[in-house]
């Protein structure tokens, strides 16, 4: 969305717990699955999107283009968190050419950074139902040097960085080629390893976004604290819960899985406070810790409304000779992000 001929783009989601791959290849109303893979980044990689070790995000990320054997040198990422800011604004009705002379000025309003520090990008998204004579607009905003460092990691992997997308928006991406644009309004919910990415949306319009620090890990810390093990021991504990009877085990997962349905609920409240009729009728999980066991249903309980998991694939064309379908239920809400990137082409808005 920040930099944006119609050729593939491989989509790659720099996590902080892993890197994620996608390349797809746009058929006449749809997709076809062209690659995926995921591999796992050192600890501390990344913190609070600061790329603590670009060399390891290098290696990995080539790491995954050479056993993937991946062709395609244009890709796609995103940014999310203190990384980037978005705001919703509304403005006087006007061209977007006019818009695009006057953004910077607008945006220097709305943000808390020197304009010149800061790429800024907007979207016009419908007129405003009080004040025709106002739009409502989309406004994003990166600091430049996030930016830059993501330029360079991409440079030194062989890779040329040609858009630069919000991971809440790369989300709505993946499911509106797989649901459609729904006339309801939905909640798309992203639970990263750190990080969960909130975006309300109905009719391919993005109606509120937030980003809660809150992630997967916070299941790893509580497993690690109460058996006294280490991460990676912890990690294989978090993955393995729904399949191994372990009530002790059970227990801390449901504590984590109740604040973080606390947190979707105080975020998605605050939304329906002020949505009069366009309230959330339903909600859709992605990212690693939405794999949790149990979460689903605790969420669901919390909400008092339908949850399910979000696939990414749902109408992914895949070939069934090349790719493990099994395999790929099991990681497709991991993927939603690097799916929505992949749809992406340069010159997209």
């Amino acid at each position: 969305m920040l930099f944006a001929k119609n050729k593939d783009i491989v989509g790659v989601d720099i996590g902080s717990s892993a890197v994620k791959l996608v390349q797809l290849r746009e058929l006449k109303g749809g997709w076809q699955l062209q690659n995926v893979g995921v591999l796992p980044l050192p600890p501390e990689a990344i913190v609070d999107n600061t790329l603590m070790d670009s060399s390891s995000i290098v290696e990995t990320v080539k790491k995954l283009l050479l056993s993937l054997d991946v062709k395609v040198k244009d890709a796609a990422c995103s940014i999310s968190g203190n990384a980037v800011i978005i705001r919703k604004i509304s403005l006087p009705v006007m061209p977007a050419e006019e818009l695009e002379d006057q953004i910077h000025w607008e945006a220097e309003q709305y943000i808390p950074f020197d304009i010149n520090d800061v790429n800024v990008d907007f979207e016009i998204l419908f007129p405003d139902e009080q004040d025709l004579s106002k739009m409502n607009v989309l406004l994003v905003a990166s600091k430049k040097d996030i930016i830059n460092d993501y330029l360079t990691v991409f440079a030194e992997a062989g890779l040329k960085l040609v858009v630069v997308d919000v991971d809440a928006f790369a989300v709505q991406s993946a499911y509106e080629s797989n649901y459609g644009a729904e006339s309801e309004v939905v909640a798309l919910v992203n639970l990263g390893a750190s990080i969960m990415n909130l975006n309300v949306v109905r009719d391919g319009v993005s109606l509120f976004t937030r980003d809660v620090q809150l992630g997967g890990s916070l299941y790893t810390e509580e497993i690690q604290k109460q058996f006294g093990i280490d991460t990676q021991q912890a990690e294989v504990k978090k993955v393995t819960a729904g399949r191994v009877e372990d009530p002790r085990l059970a227990e801390v997962l449901q504590r984590v899985n109740e604040t973080v349905a606390m947190e979707m609920r105080r975020s998605l409240d605050f939304y329906n406070s002020t949505a009069g009729e366009d309230r959330i009728s339903k909600v859709y999980l992605s990212g690693g810790g939405a794999k949790t066991s149990q979460l689903v249903e605790t969420v669901q309980q919390k909400l008092g409304m339908p949850v399910e998991l979000l696939n990414p694939f749902l109408r992914v064309a895949v070939n069934e000779k090349e790719f493990d379908t099994v395999f790929l239920d099991e990681i497709a809400p991991v993927m939603a992000v690097a799916v929505g990137l992949a749809t992406r082409r340069v010159g997209d808005k």
